[in-house]
């Protein structure tokens, strides 16, 4: 049988007089235990309505006005908090969560092209402010290359654009600030350190490879988690040095058998100094242009380098071209460029997607078992 209550015991009657004695005492016990009681709390009641006792009061700090240290992580995301968005985006029977945050006081706000990318054939884009207002908004311009896009808010007033910084002058071991909505958890603040600069990086190309993007990015152990894209990565003095776009996460399943995801200290950002003339260019002109070499690439290449060709055997190095006006020729390997060591195509089309226009660049190449150096102009091309 389970526990019973005391009281709840059986009684038996052929036990005699001792056995009911020792019962009365148990309920007399009981009783006394009782009537004290009830005594304490009468005597309790009447010294407390006497003012002998007093209700018992926790200590506690008193309250002051707080004032955050500048440079401290508290100081950052109090004057960035108020300029970073949550874009939700839809269309096409899919949808995504985002961030993104205010550039002017004209409505414009930067992110991730893949964002927005549900949104970008005719579907829906929604912001939410940090104090809760949420509106809609239009897409101004995108390029999945770069993997930027600008949307835009009207009738809002009070907007805080975030200062943009130089991230030509980031060092490694810079403290940084990510500030974002992983999980659609917005307005979180992550902290850490700048932990590499000119890391390239390509994300994307889940399809038919359109969408691969390329960057010459800050590495960052900030947590940046799904839903940090296009969030901004600022500095100690609250200005925008970088735009939070990928992160690096173990592969393949767990025990049970769902993917694996999440911040492992390996996030990387676009550099704000390449961002920032992409988000120009898509506010002018709709549309943002690409650096080329005017070559192509033997992506089929398992050595030390970029080789200059095609897998199929077609020339490599388009006529009239940057490439071909510098003497670059089909078969050529790169190996650097200004100086800086080129181990794959991905990493050829990174270092020429981190320059602009019109810039000169020197590359380094092996042909026919000698080195040489040459220069040549970049050229321009469009996104579509």
């Amino acid at each position: 049988m389970g526990p019973r209550a005391a009281g709840a015991a059986p009684r038996h009657p052929a036990r005699g007089d001792s056995d009911s004695a020792a019962g009365r005492l148990v309920v007399g016990a009981l009783v006394v235990a009782l009537v004290a009681g009830g005594v304490g709390g009468v005597v309790g009641v009447q010294l407390e309505r006497g003012g002998s006792f007093s209700e018992v009061r926790l200590p506690q700090a008193t309250e002051q006005e707080r004032v955050s240290q500048p440079g401290t992580v508290a100081a950052i995301a109090e004057g960035a908090l108020p300029g970073v968005v949550t874009l939700y985006s839809s269309g096409g029977g899919a949808g995504g969560t985002g961030t993104g945050f205010v550039l002017d006081d004209e409505g414009h706000i930067l992110t991730n092209e893949h964002v927005v990318r549900p949104a970008r054939d005719g579907g829906r884009i929604q912001v939410s402010f940090h104090n809760g207002d949420a509106v809609r908004a239009e897409l101004v311009g995108s390029d999945s290359g770069y993997d930027l896009a600008v949307v835009k808010v009207t009738g809002v007033s009070g907007l805080s654009a975030l200062p943009l910084g130089d991230s030509d002058t980031v060092r490694v071991g810079d403290s940084v600030v990510a500030i974002g909505s992983p999980f659609d958890l917005d307005g979180t603040v992550t902290a850490g350190i700048i932990s590499a600069v000119n890391r390239p990086i390509t994300a994307g190309g889940e399809g038919d490879g359109s969408d691969i993007s390329y960057v010459n990015a800050l590495q960052t152990d900030a947590p940046i988690n799904p839903g940090n894209s296009g969030g901004p990565l600022v500095d100690q003095s609250g200005r925008v040095i970088g735009i939070n776009s990928a992160i690096r996460t173990p592969g393949g399943p767990d025990a049970d058998g769902e993917s694996r995801g999440g911040s492992v200290g390996l996030g990387f950002a676009i550099p704000v100094n390449q961002a920032k003339r992409i988000a120009e260019e898509l506010i002018n002109t709709g549309v943002a242009t690409h650096p080329v070499l005017g070559v192509k690439l033997d992506l089929g290449f398992t050595g030390n380098g970029a080789r200059v060709g095609s897998s199929a055997g077609e020339t490599g190095v388009l006529a009239d071209g940057p490439g071909a006006r510098a003497g670059i020729r089909d078969g050529d390997v790169i190996t650097a460029v200004d100086g800086a060591r080129v181990r794959s195509s991905d990493e050829l089309i990174v270092k020429v997607r981190s320059h602009r226009p019109g810039d000169v660049l020197e590359i380094t190449l092996e042909r026919d078992g000698e080195e040489r150096t040459v220069s040549a102009e970049l050229g321009r091309a469009t996104s579509e």
